[in-house]
């Protein structure tokens, strides 16, 4: 299901669309669709500024789609989501309660006890 995450610019709350990650070995800058999951390492930008992406000097920038355009949850996130929160409502059955094993104090020093349980 799509996170409805926003851009990491600083000061911009617009929803991502695109994911950026640099490759500095090769001195590129890869722009691709929305990550299904955040990396620590990758930017999540929208529109405007994939649109508007610069790299530095000597570094490359590779698009792997030519637009980036919000895309709404998928019917498949839908369905995933009310069945979740169908699972979340349906009534828990409620175990039997487990006794309590019988135990008696056989022995005390100060703050300890020396317990025997049923059987032992």
């Amino acid at each position: 299901m799509r996170s409805g995450r926003q851009c990491s610019r600083s000061a911009c709350g617009r929803p991502a669309v695109a994911t950026l990650t640099y490759v500095y070995s090769d001195s590129t800058a890869v722009l691709g669709p929305l990550a299904t999951l955040a990396e620590p390492h990758s930017y999540d930008l929208c529109s405007e500024h994939a649109g508007r992406l610069t790299a530095p000097r000597g570094w490359e920038v590779v698009r792997l789609t030519p637009e980036f355009i919000p895309v709404g949850p998928s019917p498949d996130d839908l369905v995933a989501l009310a069945d979740a929160v169908r699972e979340a409502g349906r009534p828990r059955p409620v175990a039997a309660p487990v006794p309590e094993p019988v135990q008696t104090e056989v022995a005390r020093r100060g703050h300890l006890r020396v317990l025997r349980g049923e059987g032992g």
